[in-house]
């Protein structure tokens, strides 16, 4: 991809703007605007990403990168942005409608262009990254100091006013740009910490860039501080892509934004102020579904979840992926999720099983999509995970639910049979999260991943030592993998489920001396009884695990004695080790 040569437009007071056209010539047109301290060189991460398409520009802010630098301050209020705005789609694409990707201070600027009544005639879309309307955030602000009864609005609206007051000490004259000309390169990188430096764009122009910016703060801090907020509708689709971990702007002062945008769409990332940096295949895919879906294209899944007027259950428009869903706690997760709106990825090593649940779900007008699947075998897990990814999407949720049981001593039990718990409980649980978890950090995102282990990890029994060590090895597994995707928005939920009413007796194998093998149809039918008498089913579990991923919980012990046998490993292991001697037979 080649870029075309740069080409100059004059604003309406003068200013030469520097712009830049590359991509697909023949495709619809998408216009990137910059904020502070940046240039044009904001958007060379997104770029390659769109460029198939889309026929990209993108131009220099005036102050910034080659465009010329107004010497009075006023010049840099917003409304000036809106108008070189204009100015570039009426030379570069007149009579054209352009979808727009804005960020920070250029997306401020573009929030006073699409306030304009006549906006939605030249933009088709407008995606805002990390730049709120300056009437936005005061409305918010103000609103919630004057609602002093309500604590937690109050809160929010000082926490942003906090967050934006380092506006005021780059609005100081003389000693702002001179600060900037002299700290500019130590600035850029506490503006980039965490990001990888490959990922960074920055021209050669970036300490005057940062020095003339100031007086983006000069023009507009305290005209947005004292003066009236306006309440002016926008009838151009607007897509908010929310940065969680924005030091500047905090998520919930978009909450508002509906009250002036009707068509409105918001996706939460979990990223800081330079997503154009650390995700741009986030923004490209956010840019990419919204500009097909408004022109005729069907909305993707994340762009109906996305959707903020949107009526949905719980899960609606999330795909789930659960293993071991032929029976059992597997088969009630699936159709839990499914009656709350998920769109199911049902496996199991049992064909006709899985095909069950899957009829289960179609028949109360859901969808499911079955797969014979045995998550013991590496390869065909990752066969299933291209399958699904590439004809479905990545599921949002994923369920490493399949499991074996197995009791009896370990001396009794062969190899084989030993390694066999362990490929199929900790594999399985291994290979689902190999497979998924690298996608959805890719995505960008975020989704959760459900291990579901036992009781038993916690809970030594000498006659289930396989069993015992495949779930204690799940619930470590989980702890340290938890650890590595929360950066990435990805949670993970260890299920540890007590005494359960499934079909887990009746498939377990008994390893006993041989002179004890008669006895084992009785125990069986024993502990069957047992589990029957206590009637806690695999519902129950379900809907434990629909509540953790809705709250993000890292451990849930299920049922009454995986509560007490949990605390009782914190407090009193020993009593736990000394009960580890009862047999099976």
């Amino acid at each position: 991809m080649a870029r075309i040569a740069e080409r100059f437009v004059e604003g309406n007071d003068g200013t030469r703007i520097a712009v830049y056209e590359e991509g697909n010539p023949d495709g619809p047109t998408v216009v990137l605007v910059h904020g502070w301290p940046d240039s044009h060189r904001l958007w060379d991460g997104v770029v390659p990403l769109l460029a198939d398409k889309f026929r990209v520009i993108r131009y220099d802010n005036r102050g910034a990168g080659a465009s010329s630098v107004p010497k009075k301050a006023s010049s840099y209020a917003m409304p000036y942005f809106a108008d070189d705005f204009a100015a570039v789609i009426e030379e570069v694409c007149p009579g054209e409608r352009v979808h727009v990707v804005a960020h920070d201070w250029g997306s401020a600027g573009m929030w006073e262009y699409v306030a304009r009544p006549d906006a939605a005639d030249r933009v088709a879309s407008f995606t805002s990254v990390s730049g709120p309307s300056a009437d936005h955030v005061s409305r918010y602000v103000r609103d919630g100091l004057k609602q002093p009864y309500r604590p937690k609005r109050l809160a929010h609206a000082l926490s942003q006013a906090g967050h934006l007051s380092y506006m005021a000490g780059l609005s100081v004259p003389v000693l702002a740009p001179a600060f900037m000309r002299a700290g500019a390169k130590s600035l850029r990188r506490s503006l980039i910490r965490g990001i990888p430096g490959e990922k960074t764009h920055y021209g050669d122009t970036f300490v005057t860039d940062a020095a003339n910016g100031t007086n983006i703060y000069r023009a507009n801090f305290f005209r947005s501080v004292g003066r009236a907020t306006r309440d002016r509708p926008v009838q151009v689709p607007v897509q908010l892509i929310v940065n969680l971990d924005d030091p500047y702007v905090r998520p919930y002062v978009y909450d508002d934004t509906a009250r002036w945008v009707p068509r409105l769409w918001r996706r939460d990332i979990k990223a800081g102020h330079w997503s154009p940096f650390s995700h741009p295949q986030v923004l490209a895919a956010a840019v990419t579904e919204l500009a097909e879906h408004l022109e005729g294209k069907p909305a993707s899944r994340a762009l109906r979840r996305a959707e903020v007027s949107r009526p949905r259950k719980p899960f609606g428009d999330m795909l789930v992926s659960v293993t071991g869903a032929g029976s059992g706690i597997g088969r009630e997760t699936a159709l839990a999720f499914a009656r709350d709106g998920a769109e199911l990825v049902v496996s199991d090593i049992n064909e006709a099983a899985v095909k069950e649940t899957a009829d289960r779900i179609a028949a109360h007008g859901g969808i499911a999509h079955p797969y014979v699947l045995d998550v013991s075998d590496a390869e065909a897990v990752e066969r299933f995970a291209d399958e699904v990814c590439n004809a479905l999407g990545v599921p949002d949720i994923v369920v490493n639910n399949a499991g074996i049981g197995m009791a009896g001593g370990f001396l009794d039990t062969p190899a084989e049979q030993f390694d066999r718990v362990l490929d199929v409980n900790l594999g399985g649980v291994v290979n689902g999260c190999r497979a998924f978890a690298r996608r959805l950090v890719d995505r960008g995102t975020g989704g959760h991943i459900v291990n579901v282990a036992s009781m038993a990890a916690y809970a030594p029994m000498g006659s289930m030592s396989a069993y015992c060590t495949s779930k204690a090895a799940v619930y470590m597994f989980s702890d340290c993998l938890r650890a590595e995707l929360d950066a990435a928005g990805v949670g993970l939920t260890t299920i540890c489920p007590g005494v359960i009413n499934t079909n887990i007796v009746s498939t377990t194998a008994f390893h006993v001396p041989e002179g004890k093998r008669t006895k084992v149809p009785g125990r069986r039918a024993q502990v069957e009884k047992m589990f029957a008498a206590r009637n806690y089913g695999p519902d129950k579990v379900a809907t434990a695990i629909l509540a953790a991923v809705r709250k993000n919980t890292p451990i849930r012990p299920v049922s009454p004695e995986a509560y007490l046998v949990y605390g009782t490993s914190r407090l009193a292991p020993q009593a736990l080790r000394s009960t580890a001697r009862t047999k099976v037979v």
